[in-house]
């Protein structure tokens, strides 16, 4: 891959465990994946989750809590595990290859069991999460699975059946040949989970004017109830790229991972992720990840200064928020422009929730009308 110009995957290889024959003989044992599994397994399988081939054993998870690395030292900072119930443990032999499939029972792939393990839930949420509170939603998912984990190479049938997004859903092998076909050797990836609101064009045109392309890359797994539906988030994604940034400059794929809302420990992960993905840049924004006020501010940026050198090849952009000023005419964050009374056009997301309910469009400093149109039709309909 060097060659290329691009930034290298994490861990130097591109991982792919795709590709595997569905005639084998069939295991003893199917494991039904979870959502967060079924995301989880996918990105493993791509390879944006390289080097990992499979689910954690237990030195990588303990490792990955204490040092945030796998065990071999590689900067790691989250527990990526294939946790199951004990019944369905106590059936499963070491060595042995068991089934996964998803909730409907259709056969996804393969996972030869190296090891099994408990897991410390507590512990392990404390580390992760920086807290135990079962109110935090990727603190509630850890502690309602199993608490036995099973580790080992996955072989893949299929990463998912029927996705959502296909055309959209671009391997990290298939972002980075685009990346290539139009010549881009910067990349800057843009995170998110919600519609794009004028702060947020701002980040990614600031990153634009510094890389030779943007990539705009929701996360279309799991995310938690109150998050805005994929297909609507798609269609505002599509609207506002179409008539507001460049075609050669702006790129937009979905990513299909699980949010798990773990603040900086995510924001290390999301950006792993995009450099396995080809890109050399990520834009990390004011409590990156984050929910409710369990982590400060700017702690996701924080964070990325305290990484030994050369662990991440992917640079961090890091963005204060950035607000319509009426007095300066255009976007500012408190790097560019002095704080005014009343002078930046600020509203709470559960504002312009409302104004939307009522079928009131947000002012064109907040969202592009088009955008407000998407959402009010989205809010009528639902």
């Amino acid at each position: 891959m060097g060659h290329s110009g691009l930034v290298p995957p994490h861990g130097g290889e591109l991982v792919d465990r795709t590709g595997a024959s569905p005639e084998r003989v069939a295991p003893r044992v199917a494991v039904t994946l979870t959502e967060r599994q079924q995301c989880d397994f996918e990105m493993l399988a791509i390879g944006a989750m390289s080097p990992l081939e499979g689910f954690m054993g237990a030195a990588d998870v303990a490792s990955v809590c204490d040092r945030m690395t796998l065990a071999d030292g590689t900067l790691w900072p989250m527990p990526i595990t294939c946790a199951v119930d004990d019944a369905t443990a106590a059936k499963v032999k070491l060595g042995e290859p068991v089934s996964l499939v998803d909730d409907a029972g259709r056969l996804l792939g393969y996972l030869t069991v190296t090891e099994k393990f408990r897991q410390d839930k507590k512990r392990q949420a404390v580390k992760a999460f920086g807290t135990d509170d079962p109110a935090h939603p990727g603190v509630k998912v850890l502690m309602d699975e199993g608490d036995t984990c099973l580790a080992g190479r996955i072989d893949v049938v299929t990463p998912r059946h029927g996705p959502m997004f296909a055309d959209h859903r671009l391997t990290p092998a298939q972002t980075r040949a685009e990346f290539e076909r139009r010549g881009w050797r910067t990349v800057a990836a843009f995170q998110t989970r919600n519609p794009i609101h004028r702060a947020h064009e701002y980040l990614t045109k600031c990153a634009q004017e510094i890389t030779d392309g943007l990539l705009i890359h929701p996360l279309m797994g799991a995310t938690k109830d109150g998050d805005i539906a994929p297909e609507v988030r798609m269609k505002c994604y599509e609207v506002l790229i179409e008539g507001y940034y460049h075609p050669d400059h702006t790129m937009l794929s979905v990513m299909p991972a699980a949010m798990r809302y773990a603040g900086p420990r995510e924001a290390i992960l999301h950006a792993i992720l995009r450099q396995n993905y080809g890109c050399s840049h990520i834009i990390i924004g004011r409590d990156h990840a984050g929910v409710g006020d369990y982590y400060g501010t700017y702690e996701a940026q924080e964070i990325f200064d305290a990484l030994p050198d050369g662990a991440l090849k992917i640079m961090p952009l890091k963005f204060e928020h950035a607000a319509w000023s009426k007095r300066a005419g255009g976007m500012v964050s408190g790097k560019t422009f002095p704080k005014i009374e009343g002078d930046q056009v600020f509203l709470s997301g559960t504002k312009v929730r409302e104004m939307l309910l009522r079928g009131e469009r947000p002012p064109v400093e907040f969202t592009r009308p088009e955008i407000a149109d998407i959402l009010i039709e989205s809010m009528r309909q639902s």
